[in-house]
């Protein structure tokens, strides 16, 4: 099987490690490569390249600057979807394009499942809701992550583990929930699902169980060696923002399987991320929910 993975992010980079891992031929494309909002580039490249499957991780990401360039990110986060998934129908591959838990508005009390009515709070939210429409349309997958981390690019993991090791006592939001997803674990996802066969149509790829922002702060300072007491909890009003986050990001997985528990996968991440083993077992944050993985 032949990939092409758009993008130059920290997934990104995780699909294509997996991919070559795997001993099939992939092709990168960060943004000096191929820039996905020119919709002939797109056409010529697909149609040149002959990939079975096309991963998009291509996408606008400042969430808060979304805000008051939605024209701009729109034009990466839909447009540029519509005019790879085109591509892709008409080259006869594969699109699964990656999307996010912020096309919900947060308010529901319970996991969103994948056919939960969407309705973003802010800007970027709507820019990738309508990216995935483009991409369902077309009859092609889309799947849903949240609270990604990983070894490359800024992430709430590694800042969290810098302040550990500076000895810091950070003020961490503890009124959203989520689920912290380890990139390596959603790039195996995305794999599996380019080659299982299952429709097209929306799939959540996060980790079971959930925590908070405040929750994941401890457990990254008991995995440094350092005092889980020091991290101290605030409501997300202690740090308004241009852009409103969702109270609730705990997705559902009712399509296909969950990735392992958060907890175990930041053990299994952590000598990935620091180059050291983790100092302590895991056992500060909340537990949530256990989903069994097939």
């Amino acid at each position: 099987m032949r990939w092409l993975i758009t993008g130059g992010g920290m997934l990104a980079a995780d699909v294509l490690r997996a991919a070559v891992a795997s001993g099939e031929p992939a092709l990168p494309l960060g943004r000096s490569e191929l820039d996905v909002t020119d919709r002939r580039a797109v056409r010529d490249m697909v149609t040149a390249c002959r990939p079975a499957v096309v991963v998009n991780c291509a996408g606008w990401t400042a969430v808060d600057d979304a805000e008051t360039h939605e024209a701009e990110a729109l034009e990466v986060n839909g447009h540029a979807v519509a005019a790879l998934a085109d591509a892709c129908s008409a080259a006869g591959a594969r699109l699964v394009h990656i999307s996010t838990d912020y096309v919900f508005d947060g308010t529901s009390r319970e996991p969103y499942p994948e056919d939960a009515p969407t309705c973003p709070l802010n800007a970027y939210g709507r820019t990738k809701l309508a990216g995935e429409r483009a991409a369902l349309e077309r009859g092609h997958h889309v799947v849903r992550t949240a609270w990604l981390y990983g070894a490359a690019g800024p992430n709430f993991v590694r800042t969290m583990t810098r302040l550990a090791r500076a000895g810091a006592a950070p003020d961490v939001v503890d009124d959203q929930r989520g689920q912290p997803t380890w990139a390596a674990d959603l790039a195996a996802f995305v794999l599996r699902l380019a080659r299982s066969g299952l429709p097209p149509g929306v799939y959540h790829g996060t980790s079971s169980g959930e925590t908070t922002w405040w929750g994941l702060a401890r457990e990254v300072y008991a995995l440094c060696g350092a005092d889980p007491g020091l991290v101290r909890p605030v409501p997300s009003t202690a740090y308004p923002r241009p852009a409103a986050r969702p109270g609730n990001s705990v997705l559902a997985h009712t399509r296909c399987a969950p990735i392992r528990h958060w907890r175990d996968a930041l053990r299994a991440a952590w000598p990935t991320l620091t180059g050291e083993l983790p100092r302590t077992p895991a056992q500060v944050g909340e537990a949530g929910p256990q989903c069994s993985v097939a």
